[in-house]
């Protein structure tokens, strides 16, 4: 099942060229903030980040709008992330408030406790938080869109489809993550064969001079050269993966949602003997 819906997504990128956008846009700024932060430090880059979230999320909620309908052009994705640009990003605000303040209340908590907690332990618990959110709640913007869900209720339709598809949906995850891994290793050959001049002092190194490596070393020894060499690794990367990841969950969660059926609750009311429904 899994793999019908990944070749399906595949026919999708060949078939409606727009969907490359958001991988397109999103690459430009990832490479932009990697480039402003080795340039201008984290001041510039900090509000390069919140901008390319927002523009990731308008395309985001753009692809899915012309996957839903099945057309569509640069035009039609520009539409469809203005109409469904706060039903994407509105849950994904609440679900980043609610676990950073649920992180926050066990940190105030062990401290009145008298057992502050230090930086790994607050790493290990926000970690033990995040996983099985990201798993129950990962289909909220497919859900936001493909079935016009609120906030509250598209978070709550992920939570149903993942527990009543769950084998289904970990396939998906392992699937994702195979080709987040194959393309992420291929990127990592070519940045290492293009930089190889610069790295080979590292193969040279003993494990007490490997442990003691930092970032900042890395990016002095790479110099300016490598600096631009990752952006465009960077770059090809997202341009390559997330339209990929996208189409593949837009595909797999309308595929499983089917089969899925939210139930509601019935109004109160009554049969007459004739058999027509009457709400009170």
């Amino acid at each position: 099942m899994v793999l019908t819906e990944l070749k399906e997504a595949l026919g999708l990128l060949r078939r409606l060229p727009a969907l490359w956008a958001l991988g397109l846009a999103a690459g430009l700024l990832a490479a932009g903030i990697w480039l402003a932060y080795n340039d201008q430090g984290t001041f510039f880059a900090t509000r390069l980040v919140l901008i390319g979230s927002l523009v990731t999320v308008f395309f985001l909620a753009g692809n899915y709008a012309i996957i839903k309908s099945g057309t569509g052009s640069i035009r039609e994705v520009c539409i469809g992330g203005i109409q469904y640009f706060f039903r994407v990003l509105l849950p994904l605000m609440v679900l980043i408030f609610c676990t950073i303040t649920l992180v926050a209340l066990v940190t105030i908590t062990l401290s009145f406790g008298g057992m502050p907690a230090d930086t790994e332990f607050l790493g290990v618990f926000s970690i033990c938080i995040f996983i099985p959110v990201v798993f129950l709640t990962f289909f909220f913007d497919t859900a936001a869109v493909f079935e016009d869900r609120k906030i509250f209720d598209a978070i709550r339709r992920s939570i149903e489809v993942v527990t009543l598809k769950s084998v289904q949906v970990f396939k998906f995850y392992v699937i994702a993550a195979a080709i987040s891994f194959a393309v992420t290793f291929a990127l990592m050959i070519v940045w290492v064969a293009a930089l190889y001049d610069k790295l080979e002092p590292l193969t040279h190194f003993n494990e007490t001079q490997i442990a003691a490596f930092t970032p900042g070393q890395l990016a002095t020894m790479i110099g300016p050269d490598g600096t631009v060499v990752t952006a465009a690794c960077l770059f090809i990367g997202i341009l390559v993966l997330l339209p990929i990841l996208s189409a593949y969950k837009a595909c797999f969660f309308r595929s499983i949602s089917q089969g899925s059926v939210s139930t509601t609750q019935p109004m109160t009311g009554e049969f007459d003997s004739k058999g027509r429904w009457y709400k009170y």
